[in-house]
């Protein structure tokens, strides 16, 4: 096995433990305590209505969710972009991002801030992502929220290296400009 190929390994794995870890920090408490162990197995398969949370719930879970992100990000940067074939690492977060989805319901997706979009899929599209990505560029904050349309949705920044700012911006940008994108994270939510 190549040294390329152990290392994709290894995201892999600290992926999926980095999933596991996060999974378990989000369960709500006392769910263990409730469900006799030999119905622990027939508990495991929730309706979409009981996987809904509170507003407040879902904060804390997007604040989790974008610091499990922001962390594992870092990581697949400093540890295994080795060269210009490699996978970017946040197009490989995307499929971190779908594999969330379909465990939780949990939604997330890049928005561009005050940098190039490297994708048409990368632009703001809601209002509410528009506005965030003025306020958060101009550093006036690093995270708006809202609950609208059934969901609490929360975008946060996401700090671009200089690797970064070589793509997004262009060699010779101004290395005192921060320059962030963005992470929106929704999360369906019931009625307090």
């Amino acid at each position: 096995m190549n040294l390329q190929a152990l290392m994709t390994l290894t995201s892999i794995a600290l992926v999926a433990g980095v999933l596991c870890i996060s999974g378990n920090l989000c369960a709500e408490a006392g769910d263990d305590a409730k469900t006799p162990p030999n119905k622990k197995e027939a508990a495991t398969e929730r309706s979409d209505e009981e996987k809904l949370v509170t507003v407040a719930m879902a904060r804390e879970r997007a604040k989790l969710t974008h610091e499990i992100y922001a962390a594992t990000l870092d990581v697949i940067h400093h540890r295994y972009f080795l060269n210009e074939r490699s996978t970017i690492p946040a197009r490989a977060m995307e499929d971190v991002f779908k594999r969330i989805e379909r465990e939780s319901k949990i939604t997330a997706r890049w928005i561009s801030v005050n940098a190039k979009a490297m994708s048409v899929t990368h632009k703001p599209k809601t209002e509410f992502e528009k506005d965030a990505a003025r306020t958060l560029g101009r550093g006036k904050a690093e995270k708006m929220e809202i609950v609208e349309d059934g969901y609490y949705r929360r975008v946060g920044t996401i700090r671009l290296t200089s690797a970064c700012v070589s793509c997004h911006v262009g060699f010779g940008a101004d290395p005192k400009v921060a320059r962030f994108a963005g992470l929106v994270i929704s999360i369906p939510v019931r009625e307090e």
